[in-house]
């Protein structure tokens, strides 16, 4: 094990780790314009491009992490953390690229205060994941893994407060919506949002398992 440590560490997966997370957050920026803009087909169509196109950024990192875990001699942290945490990453631009065309294949055509409320907080939820993941370098020194945790706890009152949102839309939805087909539409886009940022809590958990077996 101390032979193992003195061994140059080859790899630059936190450098990969801050890309992914740039990415997401590109792609939920562009989910944001797209629902302000949403009356407008052609903004519209062109945020939704933007969310593709990081979507396909993030999966480019993705496959690059991967690769490196099998051509790596040394990393710097457990290949099955660095395997989980890039995936789970990827979950997140995916999504964010899954309801922006449930949108569009759902015929969607008006933005609800709900889904502007859990679009804001995916928004947030993925701002701090890349924040979180950007500390991962210096996770070695207490304050470093003292503001990683500290995010990773941002991250989770996020997800608890889209909850919230989440259970009063569908009680709203389900108590005034009369149209079957609308409210069928609405309670995915909803459930799909939510989602988001339940898969960020989820990379937060990630990142705090790291900061605590690593630090």
């Amino acid at each position: 094990m101390l032979f193992a440590k003195l061994l140059p560490k080859e790899g630059n997966f936190f450098e990969l780790f801050n890309q992914h997370g740039q990415q997401i957050v590109a792609a939920a920026r562009a989910f944001g314009r797209m629902i302000e803009h949403y009356g407008d087909t052609a903004l519209r169509e062109q945020h939704a491009g933007e969310v593709d196109a990081a979507e396909r950024a993030a999966d480019r990192v993705t496959h690059e992490v991967n690769r490196l875990i099998h051509t790596t001699f040394i990393t710097p942290i457990d290949r099955e953390q660095i395997h989980q945490l890039i995936n789970l990453m990827d979950d997140v631009a995916d999504l964010l690229q899954d309801a922006a065309e449930t949108m569009h294949l759902y015929d969607v055509r008006r933005m609800t205060p709900e889904i502007t409320q859990l679009a804001d907080l995916s928004m947030r939820c993925c701002e701090r994941v890349a924040h979180a993941v950007s500390l991962l370098g210096g996770i070695a020194q207490p304050s470093g893994a003292e503001a990683a945790l500290k995010t990773c706890e941002e991250i989770d009152k996020l997800e608890s407060d889209a909850d919230r949102v989440m259970r009063a839309a569908m009680s709203k939805l389900f108590r005034q919506e009369s149209d079957v087909r609308e409210l069928i539409k609405l309670k995915a886009i909803y459930e799909l949002l939510e989602t988001i940022t339940d898969k960020c809590e989820d990379v937060a958990n990630q990142v705090e398992g790291i900061v605590l077996e690593n630090s």
